[in-house]
């Protein structure tokens, strides 16, 4: 598969927003559940700000067509003076599953980490994603860390 990995352009937003609506799906965010609009309406100005630390990649075939997306991005940490970067979000169309689009768009991050001299990449998913996490542990090294949240 002829693929390219490069920046979202704010003339990918028909195409992202579908991708975007699957991966709030596909974690149960959708129907009376979905993020509120001004959420994503957010996101997507953040990905433009240059005073953001949020990016994003999409996954483009030959034809054009998004075929997948990540957000990504840098925060400081208290064991390291380099920044580190946070894989957030990897979402592929379904038809696109198992064919090394999720892998490229991985090392897509792996790559504008290096850049930004970031040498930790990390991220998380559900326990439940075995498909995933077949990848991951192709791509990376389980941490070990439990993730604990509270929401208010």
């Amino acid at each position: 598969m002829s693929l390219t990995i490069r920046a979202v352009t704010r003339q990918d937003y028909d195409q992202w927003l579908p991708l975007w609506d699957g991966y709030n799906a596909f974690y149960g965010r959708s129907g009376p559940t979905a993020l509120a609009p001004e959420i994503t309406r957010m996101t997507w100005q953040r990905l433009f700000d240059a005073y953001e630390p949020m990016h994003a990649l999409v996954a483009e075939d030959c034809g054009g067509r998004l075929l997948g997306l990540t957000h990504y991005l840098f925060h400081r940490s208290t064991t390291a003076i380099e920044p580190s970067c946070y894989l957030q979000d990897l979402f592929t169309l379904e038809a696109a599953r198992g064919k090394g689009v999720a892998s490229a768009l991985i090392h897509g991050v792996y790559e504008r980490a290096r850049l930004a001299g970031s040498p930790r990449v990390y991220w998380q998913t559900h326990e439940t994603n075995l498909t995933a996490q077949r990848l991951y542990d192709k791509v990376a090294e389980r941490s070990g860390f439990i993730v604990y949240r509270k929401i208010f």
